[in-house]
């Protein structure tokens, strides 16, 4: 079970660093230099932060596998992937976007995504 908590931990990190590439820069706007620079000059520095993101995601992938020693099939890492996504983007709009808010629309989403997890990994 190592493999799979350390699978859990890099796709943590992953999707921090992803969630800053691709939302990040929205926020960023309210600096002075940033508001300087052009879309060409955005989607670098968020290249150059998603950089990290390939840096996690490929060897949480690799280690979390089933084939290659890992406690996880295809359809599992997809799941835990896509909640730990959702769960990081929210934590970060919460934090960064004060003026979005959290509806019970969004509770429900997630508890359909809890119920996705039970599904997939039911055996």
């Amino acid at each position: 079970m190592k493999r799979g908590i350390i699978t859990v931990i890099l796709l943590v990190f992953s999707n921090t660093f992803m969630t800053i590439a691709w939302y990040g820069h929205l926020r960023f706007k309210q600096m002075s230099w940033f508001n300087n620079l052009g879309i060409v000059s955005i989607i670098l520095i968020s290249w150059g932060i998603a950089l990290f993101e390939y840096s996690f995601q490929v060897p949480a992938n690799r280690i979390g596998f089933d084939e290659n020693g890992g406690p996880f099939n295809l359809w599992q890492l997809k799941v835990i992937q896509e909640v730990i996504t959702l769960t990081v983007f929210t934590t970060f709009m919460l934090i960064f976007f004060k003026n979005e808010t959290f509806t019970i629309n969004h509770f429900i989403g997630f508890c359909f995504l809890i119920l996705a997890v039970y599904f997939i990994f039911k055996k």
